[in-house]
């Protein structure tokens, strides 16, 4: 029996949830403030939940009174259900008349796998929807005081992950093109990868002094956040102990949470630099 009480949502015409369909959703990155509107009013119409290992469990608890919950997972290095059989489990589920929800952390179709379990369902003839959530690679590094962009230093950013199906680090990635092409490199699913990846990036090019942020848990009460450098950054990451779930962060932006740290000031923390892109208010005066 669930404790937290209903969460009244306000009028809106939301999306009907027939039997029979599947309904991909972002749960966001953690916080669970940071869950959409759309996504609680799915949890509090599904008849089961099929979730991933990163979903809170306090969103969890917004769900209905005698919603199913199943757990699928998959963590790097643990046991995890395989990516056919949760493809197929929800096929199976919707076939059963069920109101599925498919929660997956942070957005469904961003590393998520929520592009493969939405054409298996396709090819199975399964309706089905999908919901957006808050990426980790951007809400998380903003709950850091990092903006994954901007303009005194860059109009792309690329996103990327640390392993591919197999387990390693994806073999297709140009990292030449990557390290010159991207002034901002966020990277998910990178930790235990870390060694070799930085080493790719500065045969490439990219200077070792480089600024790094690494952000674990990212949005949680446990979150932690190491500055360092890009010739640093792994063997940093093993001697402070940052572990998954994190996100790493390349470039520039990283400088600015020296300044727009918020959540440090608002524990009574001063800035730590005003100006640490040493732009001189330029951006503001333009």
């Amino acid at each position: 029996m669930i404790d937290t009480p209903h969460i009244a949502l306000p009028p809106h015409d939301w999306p009907a949830f027939p039997p029979g369909l599947v309904w991909l959703v972002g749960a966001g990155p953690g916080e669970p403030g940071l869950l959409t509107l759309e996504a609680l009013h799915a949890l509090q119409q599904a008849d089961v939940i099929v979730h991933d290992a990163l979903v809170n469990t306090r969103i969890l608890d917004w769900r209905r009174p005698g919603t199913r919950l199943e757990y699928a997972g998959k963590r790097g290095g643990k046991p995890s259900a395989k990516q056919r059989d949760i493809s197929l489990r929800l096929i199976e589920l919707s076939r059963q008349g069920q109101r599925v929800l498919r929660l997956k952390g942070g957005d469904p179709f961003v590393f998520g796998r929520g592009g493969e379990e939405a054409q298996t369902l396709v090819r199975a003839g399964v309706p089905f929807r999908v919901t957006p959530g808050i990426t980790a690679g951007i809400g998380g590094l903003a709950h850091a005081g990092i903006p994954v962009t901007h303009r005194d230093v860059n109009h792309t950013v690329t996103f990327l992950t640390g392993h591919d199906q197999t387990g390693l680090t994806p073999t297709e990635i140009n990292w030449e093109a990557l390290a010159k092409g991207s002034p901002v490199i966020v990277m998910y699913m990178a930790i235990k990868h870390l060694p070799r990846i930085a080493d790719e990036l500065m045969a490439a090019g990219r200077n070792a002094a480089e600024s790094v942020a690494i952000v674990s848990n990212a949005t949680l009460p446990q979150m932690r956040v190491l500055e360092t450098t890009l010739g640093a950054a792994a063997v940093d990451a093993e001697r402070h102990g940052m572990e998954a779930p994190a996100i790493v962060c390349l470039g520039s932006v990283v400088e600015m949470r020296k300044s727009i740290d918020w959540l440090g000031q608002l524990r009574g923390e001063p800035p730590r630099d005003l100006d640490p892109l040493q732009r001189g208010g330029a951006a503001e005066a333009s």
